[in-house]
């Protein structure tokens, strides 16, 4: 007898087959959360350096770069080392530093899921698992020593906004590397309730749905780009009070050069807030401090700063401040062209109704969101609410691109039905003439190969007491193209004779000759003539 060795259980089993993929996972998850978080580490060093009276030391600027890569995911921080004593939050993410984690995250998990990397390719699930732990170890690593510095981070603010930036951009990772199915988002769409299920669910209904995001991805363009272009208009139009503010803040270029970066990481915020004051609700600058191009409440006593210098006076709004207008309407514009495109020979009126309000629906939750990320808290009290507010932009956006979008919609589906129309008419048409000239000639062939008997035709009489029937043609010969289809006229043509033939002085060929059987070639193929009628006989 021989000792039989105990195999493993089969959780060991599995667990023993998926380490490497595991591994390889976790650890990608963590280089992602660590260039990322050094990222910031060298950034903030390099401006701790330039600077000529540092506040802290080396240990100080690491807890800024650990707070700020905090606040980059949409943690919220909090500011201890106040006037008044009294912690004050910081809550407006600068929305291009949240490009940064999103992407590290998307392409770690992506690269893990498709097998571009080594050690092996992982299980998409395996991947998604693996990022996210190891992406938020590392973050929970960075946060513990982030709360020891003049920013903490909100706990409960991390321990929501951390792990939703890192699980989504993770989906979306293994999403893009197993090619985009539309299995994920059906195992997302049957959570919904039963009557909104019948409307998402199934082959056309999908196909409606994939048309209202792109056109809602078209509308969110074109918004946040109105945005960004109404924003530098203001600033042109301000250029004297940006330039100010912008001097005065600090006096040395690395001040001034922090400042810059602080502007350009704070741009889309701009944008989004641009584009909320074009759709109507526009933005607060602080408690009770509305600004719409409707009316503007005065603005609370804030820091100089160069993008609030953008903002537009106090008071009554004018025309130029109504023309920002101008962006939902392009906007709404936009999604009904897209809709409107894309309809479908199948789809009704109604239809093409719903895929514009379901595009609205997109459009105005992704604006939302936006809103919400651009805006936040600056302080206590009146500093408590800086930004647009997200409900109110994302309502105004459904109702701009409802409006503007649906009678474009249903009049580009008009007309391409109409063009479509027109197609099918004149195709029909020439079907119909096609079908009606063959079978023409087929009885002229019938007509011509027999007698009016053989044929099955009766022939009509001429008018006339002593007009008798119309004799059928004779049978004609057949012709070489009657004989073989695949004729060639030149396999007729007389071949090229020897250089013994023809001396080389003159050419081998004889027009007179070619002319004479090429003649005699269209005589044989050609139909024979019908005879002439028989005259009728008169009274």
């Amino acid at each position: 007898m021989t000792a039989r060795r105990t195999s493993l259980s089969p959780l060991l089993t599995r667990l023993r087959d998926r380490t490497p993929g595991l591994t390889a996972a976790l650890l990608g998850g963590a280089v992602a959360a660590g260039l990322g978080l050094g990222s910031f580490a060298v950034l903030v060093i390099v401006l701790w350096i330039s600077s000529p009276y540092p506040d802290s030391g080396p240990g100080g600027a690491l807890h800024v770069a650990a707070a700020l890569w905090l606040l980059a995911h949409g943690a919220e921080l909090v500011r201890t080392d106040t006037l008044s004593g009294v912690p004050a939050p910081v809550g407006v993410t600068p929305l291009l530093l949240l490009a940064l984690p999103v992407w590290l995250v998307h392409r770690a998990a992506r690269d893990l899921a498709s097998g571009d990397e080594e050690p092996p390719q992982a299980s998409g699930r395996t991947a998604w698992t693996g990022v996210v732990l190891g992406y938020l170890a590392v973050g929970a690593a960075a946060a513990l020593y982030a709360s020891g510095g003049p920013l903490r981070p909100s706990w409960t603010w991390a321990c929501v906004c951390l792990p939703v930036v890192v699980m989504g951009a993770a989906w979306a990772g293994v999403w893009t590397a197993s090619g985009r199915p539309s299995d994920a988002l059906d195992g997302v769409l049957v959570l919904l309730p039963a009557g909104v299920r019948r409307v998402v669910l199934g082959a056309e209904a999908r196909a409606r749905l994939a048309a209202a995001a792109r056109a809602a991805a078209a509308g969110v363009s074109v918004l946040v780009g109105g945005g960004a272009v109404v924003l530098a208009v203001s600033l042109v139009a301000h250029g004297d009070a940006t330039r100010s503010s912008f001097l005065q803040l600090t006096e040395g270029w690395s001040g001034r050069f922090a400042v810059l970066l602080l502007c350009l990481a704070l741009m889309p915020n701009a944008a989004v807030w641009a584009a909320g004051y074009a759709t109507g609700p526009g933005f607060v600058l602080g408690a009770g401090h509305a600004v719409g191009p409707l009316a503007s409440d005065p603005a609370p006593l804030l820091p100089p700063f160069p993008l609030l210098a953008a903002v537009p006076q106090a008071g009554a709004g004018g025309p130029e401040h109504w023309a920002a207008g101008v962006v939902p309407v392009v906007a709404g514009a936009v999604v009904g062209w897209s809709v409107g495109r894309a309809a479908d020979a199948s789809w009704s009126r109604r239809r093409t109704a719903g895929a514009v309000l379901w595009a609205a629906v997109l459009c105005a939750g992704a604006v939302a969101v936006l809103a919400a990320l651009a805006g936040g808290p600056l302080g206590v009290g009146v500093l408590a609410r800086f930004g647009p507010v997200w409900w109110q932009v994302g309502a105004a956006v459904a109702g701009w691109i409802t409006a503007a979008g649906m009678p474009l919609a249903l009049t580009v589906r008009a007309w391409r039905g109409r063009t479509r129309g027109g197609v099918r008419r004149r195709l029909s048409t020439a079907n119909g003439w096609l079908h009606r000239s063959e079978r023409t000639g087929q009885a002229e062939d019938t007509g011509d190969t027999g007698t009016a008997e053989s044929s099955g035709r009766t022939e009509r009489p001429q008018a006339g007491p002593d007009a008798g029937p119309v004799e059928a043609p004779a049978p004609r010969e057949a012709g070489p193209f009657d004989e073989d289809d695949a004729f060639e006229p030149y396999d007729y043509l007389p071949p090229a004779p020897s250089a013994e033939q023809v001396p080389s002085t003159t050419p081998w060929y004889d027009d007179a000759l070619l002319e004479a059987r090429w003649a005699a070639l269209k005589e044989a193929s050609a139909p024979p003539e019908k005879p002439a009628e028989k005259p009728q006989a008169t009274d």
